[in-house]
This record gives C-alpha cells, sequence and structure tokens, in this order.
C-alpha cells in the first residue's frame, strides 16, 4: 500500500507550484528504483499514466475500469511451496510498479473501503489513507492541512 499512496503522492502542490516526482527523468528513475521498478522511460510514463487514473479513480472522477487497461497482460500463477500455496503475479517488466500499484487499490478497496481519498484541503492534491478506527482522517497531513484548516475556522469564527 506504501507503493499505492507514494504513487498517488508524487505530484504535489508546495507553494502553489506543482511538484511531480516522475517528471523529471533523473528524478522519476530514482523514484521508480526506490519502489522496486528499473527507472526506464517507458515505466515512468506507465507510472504517470497509472497515478492519473488512480487519481481519478479515487476521486470518483472515472470507473474503476478505467484501470483495466493497466493490467493488461498482466496473470496471477499459483504455485506450491512447501509454506502453501503462493502466488506470483507476471507483468510485462515495465509494467511491474504500476501494476503493484492497481492491485494494492483493488486490496485497500477489499480490505479498507473508503478509506483511501484525497485531502480534505481543497488546496492540497495529496491523498492519505486513514487507519483510524473511527474512519473520520481529513487530511494528507493533521500538521500542514489540518492546521491549515483549523485556523482558517477559528480566523472566520473571531472576524
Amino acid at each position: 500500500m506504501d507503493t499505492l499512496l507514494d504513487l498517488l503522492n508524487s505530484r504535489s502542490l508546495v507553494d502553489g507550484e506543482v511538484r511531480d516526482a516522475l517528471d523529471d527523468p533523473a528524478d522519476g528513475s530514482r523514484w521508480a528504483r526506490e519502489h522496486g521498478g528499473d527507472g526506464t522511460p517507458e515505466e515512468l510514463a506507465l507510472l504517470r499514466r497509472a497515478r492519473d487514473t488512480l487519481r481519478d479513480v479515487v476521486r470518483g472522477e472515472s470507473p474503476p475500469t478505467a484501470l483495466r487497461p493497466l493490467l493488461e497482460g498482466v496473470r496471477r500463477v499459483p504455485e506450491i511451496t512447501p509454506d502453501g500455496l503462493r502466488w506470483t503475479t507476471e507483468t510485462p517488466p515495465h509494467a511491474r510498479t504500476a501494476v503493484e500499484a492497481v492491485l494494492a487499490w483493488a486490496a485497500t478497496e477489499e480490505n479498507l473501503p473508503g478509506r483511501l481519498r484525497p485531502c480534505a484541503n481543497d488546496a492540497c492534491c495529496l491523498f492519505l489513507l486513514d487507519r483510524s478506527r473511527a474512519n473520520r482522517a481529513r487530511w494528507c497531513s493533521m500538521a500542514v492541512c489540518g492546521n491549515r484548516a483549523k485556523a482558517r475556522r477559528h480566523y472566520e469564527r473571531n472576524r
């Protein structure tokens, strides 16, 4: 799930400027290698496409079926090991990290429905995975977005 959240949050808004960790070839290649990829231009293009599609699906702007093209050529193969049954995911080499993110999204939807969501701060473009018991987390960061929202409400009340 870390790869999923890291991929969704690889495009951020800092001081009003969009920063994309996958846009610069060197930075994008480093990001991909840190997440188990090889950092090729083909992989980076697929990661950007996967991120944008996942972002639209999580926001409800696209249906989950929009993810189907990202899973072309992917197979899950069962293997019996001394420890029991193990599933191996076979992907085209450049697609492994993007496929892992899509599979993590599917697992999150199944095991933690409604907990992956965009930050409630309209000026933020990050996502959060709410692991709280009450399922009431609203901000990607309480220290940044949460504090800004609370300060804004306090200012409005005391104006």
